[in-house]
């Protein structure tokens, strides 16, 4: 019997992205699980992680970055769902909406902060239109850090950047569901609600899990938009990180919020996957 010959073109293919992976992911996480986890001379300890969590800063960048999350996250998942459904409908002009709500995809984090920042400064485009309007004598303080104005700003800054990005999932999504169960549902009488409650929010359930996991990892590494529009006056679990390895010189501790990072994310991807599982993952 002649044995098949074995088909190396599958994993050809891959070894590209599996090199990059374990070259820009893989080999900095073990490192980053040493220095969070060893001592200068290479002994195992948890004091690096102790010291994180008596950190001063610790708390209120927890409390800031979850705050966030639960803002950013179901908001931006209800206008991409709201904007993704408004194209399944092919209204006339739908195609453009594709290319206009993309537009923030091609900006950057730090240049989406600072057009924000210029927005909601003393001297920004809000201001100056408000008191065009006669609305204020006086420059209104929207930054001003002992009140919410900034997390306000910083919410919008994200929804506005990257609801795209949940919108293109979305998309995606829908347009692989059988246009076929769409006019069945309609044939036998559902209403649009229902036809979106009942036959498309079920099929698009992998779609809405990757977009869930993808948003909120993105979520909890928010960086660059908070350091832009709030600076020093609001600090997050990233901001820790970059500010113990760039100012205090201590990659240990830097590290240490990195992988708290990291565990966050799984555990959140986690419970995402579990509680959006599909039948046929449940029967696995």
């Amino acid at each position: 019997m002649n044995l098949k010959r074995f088909n190396w073109e599958p994993y050809l293919l891959l070894l590209p992205s599996i090199l990059y992976l374990a070259l820009f992911f893989a080999w900095p996480m073990v490192q980053s699980f040493g220095l969070a986890f060893r001592t200068d001379d290479g002994q195992l300890t948890l004091a690096h992680m102790q010291r994180m969590f008596n950190d001063v800063g610790f708390t209120k960048a927890l409390r800031n970055t979850v705050m966030l999350i639960i803002a950013i996250v179901p908001l931006q998942f209800i206008l991409a769902l709201i904007m993704a459904l408004l194209m399944m409908e092919r209204l006339r002009g739908s195609n453009m909406l594709v290319y206009i709500y993309s537009i923030p995809l091609a900006i950057s984090d730090l240049a989406a902060g600072i057009i924000w920042f210029s927005i909601f400064t003393e001297r920004g485009y809000l201001n100056s239109f408000l008191y065009s309007l006669g609305v204020i004598d006086k420059p209104f303080l929207f930054l001003n850090y002992q009140t919410k104005w900034p997390l306000v700003a910083i919410v919008l800054a994200e929804v506005w950047r990257a609801t795209s990005i949940v919108f293109v999932v979305l998309v995606a999504g829908l347009q692989s569901i059988p246009r076929d169960y769409v006019e069945a549902a309609e044939v036998f009488g559902a209403g649009w609600f229902a036809r979106v409650w009942r036959v498309i929010l079920p099929l698009l359930r992998p779609s809405i899990q990757t977009a869930l996991i993808l948003r909120t990892i993105l979520a909890v590494q928010v960086f660059a938009v908070v350091s832009a529009i709030a600076g020093r006056g609001m600090t997050v679990l990233a901001n820790e990180a970059y500010l113990w390895y760039r100012e205090y010189r201590n990659p240990h501790l830097a590290a240490t919020y990195a992988m708290f990072i990291l565990t966050i994310s799984l555990i959140t991807a986690f419970i995402y996957l579990r509680a959006l599982r599909t039948k046929e993952e449940m029967i696995l």
